[in-house]
């Protein structure tokens, strides 16, 4: 009778592991990782979508290497140390972006360190640039 009763808690933790971990990334598509902490972080500037974008991808191949960049749905994925960090930047209005940044470890925990360092980058990249 133990031995049934540590088999199946052996059993329902596996199935509870493996049902929990995945967490979607801001392209839309599922990732391996720890799901339940913060790992977005979110801006928003005067700025078009693409100037935006190209702060993105020019911040990024500063820190690290960009992996993919997708122009139609704005989504920028990079290599940053050991680091997946995602991007997105969708138009609120014709004068208004919001930037999405999310980070990802290897082991697929969160980053929200990162996703903020790489979110101030982009901000002073945008500032900097305007004067």
């Amino acid at each position: 009778m133990k031995l049934k009763s540590i088999i199946l808690a052996v059993l329902v933790c596996s199935v509870t592991a493996w049902v929990t971990g995945c967490v979607s990334t801001v392209d839309g598509r599922m990732k391996a990782g720890v799901p339940f902490k913060k790992d977005k972080i979110e801006g928003r500037y005067e700025r078009s979508v693409a100037q935006v974008f190209d702060a993105s991808k020019v911040v990024l191949n500063r820190l690290g290497k960009v992996v993919s960049d997708d122009t139609v749905n704005k989504v920028v994925t990079a290599k940053v140390d050991t680091r997946t960090v995602f991007i997105k930047i969708e138009e609120i209005d014709p004068k208004i972006s919001r930037l999405i940044v999310q980070v990802r470890t290897k082991a697929g925990g969160a980053d929200i360190d990162m996703a903020a360092q790489v979110e101030k980058e982009i901000a002073l990249h945008l500032q900097s640039n305007t004067r």
